[in-house]
């Protein structure tokens, strides 16, 4: 690896390039991240085409532009092309405008014009994430006339497991796989070979709907649409990979209460990191104000038996894990189109159950805890129903949040974990101390 990185000081050595060819295309990419500019360009521009292409697919969009800006013409244009157009297309939005115009400017005249209308498409649509590098025939085809046209033009597809049957207006009618088209005679029309009943996605659908249904269906592609069942493009397995990757990661960090990052976490600065954090921070601040009004409602409950206090932080972490779990359940669950807003009595009811089993374990716990503590046993008795009836508490709010913020369309991911957490703190408190009243007397 050490010799790659100074491939400046070798660049005569052929046996080199010979090594650097054998490597998968994202480990020349995490080569090409160490190099400075110049080796980088130096490299690409002895890579053969094809490894050339993949490799600069890893890097990031001004990387990429970096290289191909310092690449001659002659050399840039052809790796531009081989390029899957998606990548071509994010690299483009990601740059300046008078750049991407110098870009484009290396594309034949009909490669442009299809990447200027894949600009086109909203961000985090199905459009945004498709690429036109497929394979299209005609229905009347023959099997081997369609085996000819994969072979002419199938170095520019993405994927030639499918071929995409089309009519003479480029409607989409059917799909064939290319181990179909081999296995029929050469004269079979592929119209009497493909699958007519073809499941395709409109340009407009959410990019994590797409995910959805190219994963529950297990294809390696999916079929892009207009709004006259013309075919305009494919989105490929490899896509949707990175589409649940960055949905998982969003909603991992909004589970914590901030808006996700836009960038990688060394790329974003201190300001940003502020800035998306912040607001939920003092909203959440504010609305657990409230606890302390809580606790001052019941100091005199506290002055009366001062061991009430020693509990607190256990009973208001319990009801806050509690929820958090709970929540974090239903979020992936209604993320991937399990769990619908229809469904609430029957997520209610299976939560209820399930704290009222939890809610009996750890108020056994927490009497246990009590006993050890030395305090009076009545006191143990508070800290035991208490721990029960906040988890049911916990597990009726937590059940309900997520779907009811479904449906009025907002986030649940980025509320529903920190707004549980500092609703169960306040009503947790109450329940404890009004059982405390009630059994102690107070």
């Amino acid at each position: 690896m050490e010799s790659a990185l100074k491939i400046s000081d070798t660049s005569k050595n052929d046996q080199l390039y010979d090594l650097l060819q054998q490597l998968q295309p994202y480990d020349l990419s995490e080569i090409l991240r160490g190099m400075d500019e110049r080796e980088r360009v130096e490299l690409i521009a002895n890579l053969p085409l094809t490894d050339a292409a993949e490799a600069l697919e890893y890097l990031e969009p001004e990387v990429q532009y970096q290289i191909l800006h310092h690449l001659h013409d002659s050399v840039a244009s052809p790796l531009l092309k081989q390029m899957s157009s998606d990548t071509v297309v994010d690299m483009l939005l990601a740059i300046h405008p008078l750049q991407a115009e110098k870009m484009l400017r290396l594309l034949p005249e009909d490669y442009r014009n299809k990447i200027n209308n894949l600009m086109t498409y909203p961000e985090y649509t199905a459009g945004s994430l498709m690429t036109v590098d497929y394979i299209s025939a005609r229905s009347y085809w023959s099997g081997e006339k369609s085996l000819q046209h994969i072979r002419k033009v199938g170095h520019e597809a993405e994927i030639i497991s499918y071929i995409y049957v089309t009519s003479t207006r480029g409607e989409l009618v059917g799909v064939v796989s290319l181990k179909e088209v081999i296995l029929a005679s050469p004269g079979t029309r592929l119209a009497d070979i493909a699958t007519t009943d073809v499941i395709s996605v409109p340009a407009e659908m959410e990019q994590e709907e797409v995910a959805n249904i190219l994963s529950r269906y297990s294809f390696y592609a999916l079929p892009v649409v207009d709004s006259q069942n013309r075919l305009i493009g494919i989105i490929t397995y490899d896509d949707v990979v990175e589409v649940i990757q960055e949905e998982a990661t969003e909603d991992f960090q909004k589970l914590g209460g901030s808006q996700p990052l836009s960038e990688p976490y060394f790329k974003t600065s201190i300001w940003d990191l502020f800035s998306k954090r912040i607001i939920w921070l003092l909203v959440l601040f504010i609305g657990g104000a409230y606890t302390s009004n809580v606790l001052e409602s019941y100091q005199g409950a506290l002055d009366k038996v001062v061991a009430l206090s020693f509990f607190i932080p256990l009973l208001i972490g319990t009801g806050g894990n509690t929820g958090s779990q709970i929540v974090s359940t239903l979020v992936r669950a209604l993320g991937v189109g399990e769990v619908k807003f229809n469904d609430v009595l029957r997520v209610i009811r299976k939560e209820l159950i399930t704290g009222l089993i939890l809610g009996l374990s750890l108020g056994v716990v927490a009497y246990l805890r009590a006993y050890l503590m030395d305090v009076e046993i009545n006191i143990g008795y508070v800290v035991a129903v208490s721990a029960f009836f906040i988890v049911l508490w916990s597990s009726l709010i937590s059940a309900v949040l997520p779907l009811l913020l479904h449906r009025l369309r907002i986030d649940p991911a980025v509320v529903s974990g920190p707004l549980i957490t500092t609703l169960v703190d306040g009503t947790g408190l109450m329940i404890y101390f009004t059982t405390a009243q009630i059994i102690l007397h107070i």
